[in-house]
């Protein structure tokens, strides 16, 4: 039996996910081209305002059903345990993720365009409209030659699938503090440790900082070395889900410098991510509609490894998406350093 990652989900979410397959044709990668003195970038491309006003208006329309239902739960003062994590622990806001970005190279035409992004962070705008300026991408050049290395990295390892989705359980190991305090621990504190404890978990195999810098003092010693902040690169494998999560953080670091298309495919992908990563986790999330992914069972571990091979072939695509776009954009920033000679 397959993974139901990107089926049952969708109704609850909000999200109309997409099928697993490439980037949507509109979110194209624009061909590398040289940048001009001063602070306008060369537009590689040139969107006319009924081209670019389509793809703003249709991924509105697909980012709305992500931001909608977050913002109903929160005015109503009902947190939802799984998907209120992609507002929470990621750090972009539903106003930012609403806005549409061509991406560096492209220039917006119209006064439209002008009105709409002259002043917004990255933009430069004169009477041919509006563009992503190369002071702008110079300014964050640490930031993508970070965000290749870690990707590249990643991608270079092999898939480790043995985790089985541990990390949740090993953070509320021997602790009387949950994460989720609506939710009840489906097998009971004590049940749990002795999950731990097991064979199934010893030792715990958990490679991501994030995940693993929020284990019980007690559980932390009990994995399989100690990843960090500082070691990040040396760690992440793209087996993990976290670490597959993380395109989502990865792309919108990169904003406005590439398209929003991508971004909401990395999100689309955290979501489907978030739903295993919390179906396998130590609570009981029934009453929201999720059946358990047993992973205290050999059979809920066959099906976490399937879950997560889904989930790995899915990030490939976008991390190597995302790892195509850095490297562009370094080739355009050296560019147009050697263009104004600085």
């Amino acid at each position: 039996m397959g993974c139901s990652v990107p089926e049952a989900p969708r109704r609850r979410c909000g999200p109309e996910w997409p099928e697993v397959g490439a980037l949507p044709s509109s979110a194209g990668t624009p061909p590398a081209c040289g940048g001009e003195p001063g602070n306008r970038a060369r537009a590689c491309i040139r969107l006319e305002p009924e081209q670019w006003t389509a793809r703003a208006d249709e991924y509105a329309e697909r980012a709305e059903a992500f931001v909608a239902p977050h913002l109903k739960r929160a005015r109503a003062g009902e947190p939802h345990p799984v998907w209120d994590f992609l507002f929470s622990y990621y750090s972009l806001r539903p106003g930012q993720l609403r806005c549409w970005h061509p991406g560096y190279g492209v220039l917006l035409a119209g006064d439209e365009a002008i009105r709409r992004y002259h002043a917004r962070r990255g933009y430069t705008a004169d009477e041919a409209g509006v563009t992503v300026s190369q002071t702008y991408l110079r300014s964050r050049l640490d930031t993508i030659c970070f965000v290749a290395r870690l990707l590249r990295a990643t991608a270079r390892r092999p898939a480790r699938l043995n985790c089985f989705g541990l990390h949740e359980w090993a953070m509320v190991y021997r602790d009387g503090a949950v994460r989720h305090e609506r939710v009840p621990l489906r097998l009971g504190a004590a049940a749990t440790d002795t999950v731990v404890e097991s064979e199934v978990a010893g030792p715990l195999r958990c490679s991501h900082f994030d995940a693993f810098r929020f284990f019980s003092t007690d559980a932390a010693p009990r994995n399989a070395g100690s990843p960090s902040r500082a070691t990040q690169q040396d760690w992440e494998q793209p087996g993990c889900l976290h670490a597959n999560m993380d395109l989502y953080k990865w792309s919108y670091k990169l904003s406005p410098l590439i398209e929003s298309e991508v971004l909401l495919d990395c999100l689309d992908l955290a979501a489907a991510a978030r739903e295993v990563d919390m179906r396998a986790s130590p609570y009981d999330l029934c009453g929201y509609g999720y059946t358990p992914i047993a992973v205290e069972q050999a059979a809920g571990r066959a099906e976490y490894v399937r879950c997560q091979k889904a989930i790995a072939s899915r990030a490939a695509q976008l991390r190597a998406a995302l790892l195509t776009r850095c490297d562009l954009l370094l080739q355009r920033a050296a560019a147009g350093i050697r263009a104004t000679g600085r």
